[in-house]
């Protein structure tokens, strides 16, 4: 079984393509339940943020199970043209496996070191389980890749600083307005990234929040930790007329804010220009507000342009996080790679055995009555031939168990052979040495789904 993973984020597409591909939480299950009925997919992770839109699958059949989630993205794009192929990118076996590490690790984030995509995966690995649609190498490709995020953050401090969106966002409009204290901010949303928005907000000195959101009384709680105002979006035209700052960050699926109800709002305070930004994915707020006179408006992409103060110190951290993923990843590796060569290893001893007992069964038939000594050498001989066939190909593929060759040559194997492969029957034990080195003692013993805590130190 091999991983696989296709995708697309804020570098290979714009914000009005990922809007349209973005799933909501509430349908992520279902959108699970849709990707698994494959016959090739035995796991399926959906990983839908603001800035990506990925599917981390395993798959016995990598092109038949790549082509499946790219034929996925069509449909869900509504593409007959298919040219939503452009913006995607494929990533197959181990590039699969790594390019998760340094998402969860916040090296593929438009803010790097962003400590909020390691919560992201969690949730959506977590999504995973309870739908059923996972398996025992999901399982630990996620559990490692969790426990990953969290020792890069821990050893290299790349989420010292705040980084967040939501922090970049603010910055964003202190380069337009150097003070808050005096401007009435309004904030659309009252989910994770408008309570951080808020918390930065506060921070620099806003004093007037107004916190409006499709719950009053989620509007309300945030308000009374901010000491703001909730207000109903019902009142969202007379805040509009009020707002030096907007803010908005919900999970509609349309825009809270048109370019006609602004152009309202804006005849009725001349001469007050206004900024928004629209963190949301898909947008809060219609582009076309653009051209309304006095409107500055920023989507999620134009955080790029934002200057990051702390940008070499989180480089250089991450040069430093990515050799812990070239470490992780080596255990992995010798993890993955054992569920196929181990296994075939065995089956192909048990298979020599078979076919040895078998010819030995009919040349004893054929020999009638012989001697004892007779006997043992002749069963000696057929199993010193046996062995000694088996030498090169068992040897050979020790060789290349830890090779990008590996999985082939034992698909080979297993298919000249027509080897019935028990994958379930190895497991990995990773211990680390004193000198720091990571041994592999390999057990031979049922594998269950939950024993995939293999990775961790101890």
């Amino acid at each position: 079984m091999f991983p696989v993973v296709v995708g697309l984020n804020y570098r290979t597409a714009p914000v009005e393509i990922r809007e349209k591909l973005n799933i909501h939480h509430s349908q992520i299950v279902s959108s699970l339940k849709e990707l698994s009925i494959y016959p090739e997919m035995k796991g399926v992770v959906l990983l839908s943020t603001c800035n990506r839109m990925e599917v981390y699958a395993v798959t016995t059949d990598v092109e038949l199970g790549t082509r499946f989630l790219q034929d996925y993205f069509v449909r869900k794009f509504q593409d007959e043209s298919h040219s939503i192929h452009r913006y995607l990118y494929t990533h197959t076996l181990y590039p699969a496996v790594s390019h998760l590490f340094r998402v969860v690790s916040g090296l593929d984030s438009m803010v790097l070191g962003e400590s909020q995509i390691l919560g992201q995966v969690a949730k959506a690995y977590e999504l995973s389980s309870k739908a059923g649609v996972n398996n025992k190498i999901i399982h630990v490709m996620f559990q490692k890749a969790l426990a990953v995020g969290k020792r890069v953050r821990t050893e290299t401090c790349i989420d010292r600083y705040s980084t967040s969106i939501s922090y970049t966002a603010v910055e964003l409009a202190g380069q337009y307005i150097p003070s808050f204290k005096d401007k009435k901010i309004l904030v659309l949303g009252a989910g994770e990234m408008s309570g951080l928005t808020m918390k930065h907000l506060v921070a620099r000195g806003a004093a007037t929040l107004m916190i409006s959101n499709r719950s009053l009384e989620k509007a309300r709680e945030f308000a009374a930790g901010c000491g703001g105002e909730a207000v109903s979006l019902l009142e969202l035209e007379s805040c509009l007329e009020e707002a030096d700052l907007v803010f908005s960050a919900t999970a509609s699926k349309g825009f809270i804010i048109t370019a006609d109800s602004l152009r309202k709002a804006m005849r009725k305070r001349p001469h007050r220009p206004m900024l928004l930004i629209d963190i949301a994915v898909p947008r809060d707020i219609d582009p076309g507000v653009r051209d309304i006179e006095g409107v500055t408006l920023y989507d999620i992409d134009d955080l790029r342009s934002v200057v990051d103060h702390h940008q070499s110190a989180r480089e250089s951290a991450a040069q430093d996080a990515e050799i812990i993923i070239e470490e992780e990843m080596a255990l992995f590796k010798k993890w993955h790679n054992s569920l196929f060569v181990l296994p075939t290893i065995l089956a192909l001893q048990q298979r020599g055995e078979e076919i040895k007992n078998a010819q030995l069964d009919q040349a004893m038939a054929k020999l009638g009555e012989i001697s004892p000594k007779q006997e043992k050498v002749i069963r000696s001989l057929a199993s010193s031939i046996i062995n000694k066939f088996l030498h090169v190909p068992i040897t050979t593929l020790k060789k290349v168990s830890d090779t990008p060759q590996g999985h082939l040559y034992t698909e080979i194997l297993q298919n000249s052979f027509r080897l019935d492969v028990n994958e379930d029957l190895i497991s990995v034990d990773i211990r680390e040495n004193s000198n720091g080195a990571p041994p592999v003692n390999l057990i031979w013993r049922k594998q269950n789904e939950d024993d995939s805590n293999w990775y961790q130190r101890e």
